[in-house]
């Protein structure tokens, strides 16, 4: 491939979904590709480049963002945002929403559900005084392919081993065949929708809690200050901002702070109404 189709497919790819392709990553464009192009009867990545550097609409340009689109994730990845959310944010949030008694968490970058449905589990299994509360989780993606499967609610074995306790799985979880399939009642509460991250993001409304973790990694810095932004604006005055282990707001963006005694956990940095969060959590369900 010469280097002004990598430039016109790392062009596109920045622009359509923020990611960042440099020249020694082009085995990743080979590799994540080749059974898209097999498909469509392409015969190399100049081919593609071709059908990029076309104006108007054309069902490939969605496809080429669908599958450099990374969707590695893991039921309750990471023990850690798990355990703030369990023993700080959430008993927090609750304390500050008795009388709303409503609750919206955002999954953002959702990927195949996993993420989503790991907030179910969690708030079902230690905050049962939120039966009676308007709970929602918004689970958002860029990648239609993740979003059908985490629509779908079903992984295979190897899946749910990633990070499950057994026991969650035989409470949570129905066998059929080789396939384990989430119960409804913990997929009520949560709505799938496509969003790109760069896109306008005024229509979600307001969250109590956002997390957005393991995607920041994938963008450059302008990229990376323009989402969080946008998240600022999304998060209520004493909402919680929960981040991957690698990422963080320092220098990038001024409209985040972090959360004292909390590790990837962030507040808004101006906000007034930003109660202290409890050290220890709410009763759990017996």
């Amino acid at each position: 491939m010469s280097p002004a189709d990598f430039a016109v497919i790392a062009a596109f790819l920045k622009q359509r979904s923020g990611l960042i392709i440099t020249a020694d990553k082009q085995y990743l464009l080979e590799s994540r590709l080749s059974a898209m192009m097999r498909e469509l009867g392409l015969a190399d990545l100049a081919a593609v480049a071709e059908r990029l550097r076309q104006t108007g609409a054309d069902p490939l340009k969605d496809r080429v963002v669908d599958a450099m689109t990374t969707n590695e994730t893991s039921f309750f990845r990471d023990a850690h945002p798990f355990e703030a959310l369990r023993k700080t944010v959430i008993p927090g949030l609750i304390q500050r929403r008795e009388r709303a008694r409503s609750l919206r968490i955002w999954s953002a970058a959702c990927s195949t559900g996993q993420e989503p449905y790991s907030l179910a589990m969690l708030l079902k299994e230690n905050f049962p005084l939120l039966a009676g509360w308007k709970v929602e989780i918004l689970a958002t993606d860029i990648s239609p392919t993740a979003l059908a499967r985490a629509r779908q609610g079903t992984y295979s074995t190897f899946e749910v081993q990633r990070g499950m306790p057994i026991q969650m799985l035989i409470r949570h979880f129905s066998q059929i065949g080789d396939t384990w399939r989430i119960n409804d009642e913990l997929r009520r509460p949560i709505v799938f929708q496509p969003i790109n991250l760069l896109g306008e993001l005024s229509q979600l409304g307001a969250f109590d809690i956002v997390l957005c973790r393991n995607v920041l990694i994938y963008f450059d810095a302008p990229t990376k200050t323009r989402i969080l932004n946008g998240i600022a604006g999304r998060l209520a005055a004493d909402g919680a901002l929960l981040l991957g282990g690698a990422e963080s707001v320092f220098s990038i963006c001024d409209a985040f702070t972090g959360l004292p005694g909390l590790k990837g956990v962030y507040g808004h940095t101006k906000s007034s109404t930003r109660a202290p969060w409890p050290r220890q959590s709410l009763p759990a369900a017996s």
